[in-house]
């Protein structure tokens, strides 16, 4: 397999949140790193709309709630607690429709045990957060009273799509991107790409563009900005970005194949060099396929994405050290995070290794491999699809205990079944390899590919390897997560038990009456049985306090 390589190019980035991990890649791909953040996350100036937003919820005012950004999930729910109690605000919550754009923030969710009846399909711009929407709610949104928690700056094509769609539409800001404190670092930075000591500039989101431009106006060098960056390659991680770059007068010389760090990196390495020499030749060089028809209304005209899959592409693995190999699966299953949290940081860990369409974990739940964890969002499949063991080429690997490497025409395999409901099951080729814990499998990694690809020994046994190591985490994980799932349900019982000796003593009821009367008002007034039970206890203790006063 060809190495991707920067071939020692000056690699600009203006990354803040993730500056140390974005250089790292950089350097490991053969470029002269260059980072210089260009934003930092601050906080609003009065917190009330947010406080005013988790009364409502308390209330049950909002009927959907569509989070963008992981980070303004925990952001809101830092403000909230510290008015509301935070196990009440989330209780509520849950109780509310929710669409997320995105991976991460559905995984946040998730986390909080939040079910997320929606998530944006990637890119994960705007327009696929419409489109999921729409499908989900169709005309039942016209009567939906509708917040957007927006991420540092308003979002006005979504804001008024979603308020023509819907009866009433609140925006929620959590946080705000302001510049540095310290603007000198962009100032040598604008300085510094117009003197030509930069060959490559990686745009991870529409605010570094902005923020760049504000220092370059303020130092009154917008236009020679502009036309260093034409001679520059400038590579832009997805549509939003690439609408902002076009915006003031750029155009993007690709996007990645997919929307994340490590892809961009990888594929900027693989065609910088070339697309560098022929852009101060003034020529051009078609290295990236045309979008379909569909992408063409997202992304700005001329700006193209890098074709799926190619053989080069390598994501973190390439040249990274065994050491650090390690040192960074460890630290992901050193957490001791519930189960779904345990298994999203995998896929991501794992994603981010070995290049692939998309990636399953099947965790082992009695006779049965249930779907546990995706790297694309499958809401619906999530906890639901349920596979036997030595069913399709995932259950012969959990029967067997041995990886399996299909490098095209997978679906040829005799051990193949598909499913319907999965979208990619569309695939050529695939890895899956066991995931074991004391000698026994626990469950099942399989790696997908749109087009035909060879997995090479070193990645099987890299895959393999991965299976070892997080098997006795997962084990831990799902054995608490089934500890946790029976003192609740041991919980309600006692609390059902004691709710219905109240009733039978205060209205005369036998034991069956008074649990039909608890089911009944269940039912009616939408709450779970343990919801009902609390009331009554609740509504119990405070009859004792009175009397004791």
């Amino acid at each position: 397999m060809a190495h991707a390589s920067f071939n020692g190019l000056r690699v600009l980035s203006l990354e803040s949140r993730r500056a140390k991990e974005v250089e790292k890649l950089i350097r490991t791909y053969g470029g002269e790193p260059i980072v210089v953040p260009a934003m930092r996350e601050v906080g609003l100036e009065s917190n009330q709309h947010v406080l005013e937003f988790a009364a409502k919820v308390l209330e049950g005012r909002y009927d959907l709630i569509i989070f963008m950004t992981g980070v303004g999930v925990r952001a809101m729910l830092d403000i909230v607690q510290t008015r509301y109690d935070r196990a009440e605000f989330l209780a509520a919550l849950r109780k509310v429709k929710i669409a997320a754009r995105g991976v991460k923030p559905g995984s946040v969710l998730r986390e909080l045990k939040v079910t997320v009846d929606v998530v944006a399909e990637e890119p994960s711009t705007w327009h696929e957060l419409l489109q999921a929407i729409d499908g989900a709610f169709g005309n039942s949104l016209a009567g939906m009273h509708v917040v957007v928690q927006e991420y540092g700056a308003s979002n006005p094509e979504l804001l008024a799509e979603l308020s023509s769609r819907s009866r009433e539409l609140t925006k929620l800001p959590v946080y705000q991107w302001a510049l540095p404190e310290d603007l000198q670092p962009l100032r040598e930075c604008v300085q510094g790409i117009i003197n030509g000591m930069v060959d490559v500039v990686l745009f991870m989101t529409a605010v570094q563009i902005i923020h760049l431009f504000r220092v370059a106006e303020q130092m009154g060098l917008p236009e020679d900005l502009r036309e260093a960056l034409r001679k520059t390659v400038v590579l832009s991680i997805g549509p939003t970005t690439s609408e902002e770059l076009v915006h003031y007068g750029i155009e993007p010389d690709f996007e990645p194949s997919r929307p994340k760090m490590g892809f961009l990196v990888n594929e900027a390495a693989q065609y910088s060099d070339r697309l560098l020499e022929k852009k101060r030749k003034g020529e051009i060089e078609a290295v990236v396929s045309q979008p379909s028809e569909a992408e063409k209304t997202k992304r700005p005209a001329g700006v193209r994405r890098v074709a799926a899959s190619t053989s080069t592409m390598a994501g973190f693995r390439d040249g990274l050290a065994e050491i650090d190999f390690l040192h960074e699966i460890s630290s992901r299953m050193a957490a001791a995070d519930s189960l779904h949290l345990v298994l999203d940081r995998i896929v991501d860990f794992i994603a981010s290794v070995i290049p692939c369409d998309s990636c399953f974990i099947y965790v082992l739940e009695g006779e049965n491999l249930l779907l546990r964890a995706s790297k694309n969002p499958h809401a619906d499949l999530i906890d639901h699809l349920k596979m036997q063991i030595g069913q399709g080429v995932t259950g012969w690997v959990a029967k067997h205990r041995q990886p399996v490497a299909i490098a095209s025409a997978a679906s040829n395999d005799p051990r193949f079944k598909a499913f319907k409901n999965i979208p990619e099951d569309h695939f050529e080729a695939m890895l899956c390899t066991p995931i074991l814990c004391a000698g026994r499998v626990v469950g099942v990694i399989n790696l997908q590919h749109r087009t035909s690809y060879h997995h090479t020994n070193e990645q099987v046994k890299l895959l393999s390897t991965l299976g070892f190591l997080v098997g006795a985490e997962i084990e831990r994980a799902r054995l608490e997560t089934e500890n946790t799932q029976l003192t609740s349900r041991l919980e309600t019982r006692k609390a059902v038990d004691r709710a219905k000796s109240i009733l039978q003593r205060d209205l005369s009821l036998n034991e069956e009456d008074a649990y039909q009367m608890m089911q009944k008002e269940s039912r009616q007034r939408r709450k779970s049985m343990r919801e009902i039970a609390d009331a009554i206890l609740l509504a119990e203790d405070l009859k004792r306090t009175r009397s004791a006063t």
